[in-house]
C-alpha cells in the first residue's frame, strides 16, 4: 500500500512533466513561426528589389516623355504660374511679388535620382529677369540609409533690392510647415538638412507627387473656371442685371465661337437707341 506522502509527490511528479512538455511544445511552436517570419522577411525584401527595378526602369522611359512635354509647355504663356496658383495648397505659397517673378518661370523639371529612392531634385527654369541673376535654381534631397534627409538649395543671387525676406509661418504636426510668406523662402530654407523620424517636406512632396506628374489639371481647373466666369458674365448682361457695361465691354470676356443671337443683338440695340 502506497503512503500518502508518496502518491503527492508522484502528482507533483506527474504535473511536472506535462508542464515540462507544453513549454517544449511553446518553444517549437514559436521556433517555427520565426522561422516562417523570416521566410517572409526574406520573400518581401525580394519584392522590394523587384519593384524598385521596375521604378527604376520606367522612370528612364517616363524621362524623354517628360522632355517632349516640357517643350510644348514652353509654348504656352504663364503655364506654371497659372498651374501653381491653381493648385489648392501650392497656391499659398505664391505672393504678388513671386507672381511677378514666376512670369519669367520657363520650366519646372522634377529628376528622380538613378536609383530612385536615394533621393530627386526640382529645378526651376528662368528666362533673364529684374529679379536674380540666377538661370536655373535646383533643390535636392538626399535620403539616407538611417532614415535621414539631407537637402540642399541653389544660393539665389538676387539682384540689388530684389531679396525675399519672408518667415514661415509653422504649424503643429510631424511636417515640415508650408511656408506662406514666400515660395523663395520655402526654396532657400535648407536650415533642417537632416530630417529624421519621418519629417516630410510637404511643400516638396506636393510638387513631386501631384503637380508635377499632370500639371495640365491644374492649369485647365483655371480655363474651365475662366470660361463659366465667361458664361456667368454674359448670361447677367443679357438678364439685364449688368446695364451699366456696355455690350461692347461685356464682349470682351466672351469667347469667339459664343455670338449672341439675332434677337438678343436687336434687344441691346434697341436699349442702347
Amino acid at each position: 500500500m502506497t503512503a500518502p506522502a508518496d502518491k503527492g509527490k508522484k502528482a507533483k511528479t506527474d504535473a511536472g512533466e506535462e508542464n515540462e512538455q507544453i513549454d517544449g511544445a511553446l518553444v517549437l511552436s514559436i521556433e517555427r513561426l520565426q522561422e516562417i517570419q523570416d521566410e517572409l522577411e526574406k520573400v518581401n525584401e525580394e519584392a522590394s528589389d523587384k519593384v524598385l527595378e521596375v521604378e527604376q526602369k520606367y522612370s528612364e522611359i517616363r524621362r524623354p516623355v517628360y522632355l517632349r512635354r516640357c517643350d510644348i509647355i514652353k509654348t504656352i504663356p504663364d503655364f506654371w504660374l497659372t498651374a501653381f496658383l491653381s493648385h489648392p495648397l501650392l497656391s499659398e505659397l505664391l505672393t504678388e511679388e513671386d507672381q511677378k517673378m514666376f512670369k519669367y518661370l520657363e520650366s519646372v523639371d522634377v529628376d528622380d535620382s538613378k536609383d530612385v529612392k536615394s533621393g530627386y531634385s526640382i529645378t526651376l527654369n528662368f528666362s533673364e529677369n529684374p529679379y536674380f541673376e540666377d538661370s536655373k535654381l535646383v533643390k535636392s534631397y538626399a535620403f539616407a540609409d538611417d532614415g535621414t534627409t539631407t537637402i540642399n538649395a541653389t544660393s539665389i543671387k538676387w539682384k540689388e533690392g530684389m531679396e525675399v525676406n519672408g518667415n514661415a509661418i509653422k504649424k503643429k504636426g510631424n511636417k515640415r510647415p508650408l511656408v506662406e510668406e514666400s515660395f523663395f523662402t520655402w526654396f532657400t530654407d535648407t536650415e533642417h538638412k537632416s530630417l529624421a523620424d519621418g519629417v516630410q517636406d510637404e511643400v516638396a512632396e506636393i510638387i513631386k507627387e501631384d503637380l508635377w506628374p499632370n500639371p495640365l489639371k491644374y492649369f485647365n481647373n483655371v480655363s474651365i473656371l475662366f470660361g463659366l466666369m465667361h458664361r456667368f458674365i454674359l448670361y447677367s448682361y443679357y438678364a439685364g442685371s449688368l446695364k451699366d457695361l456696355s455690350l461692347q465691354e461685356v464682349e470682351e470676356f466672351e469667347d469667339d465661337d459664343e455670338e449672341p443671337s439675332d434677337e438678343e443683338a436687336e434687344e441691346d440695340e434697341d436699349e442702347e437707341n
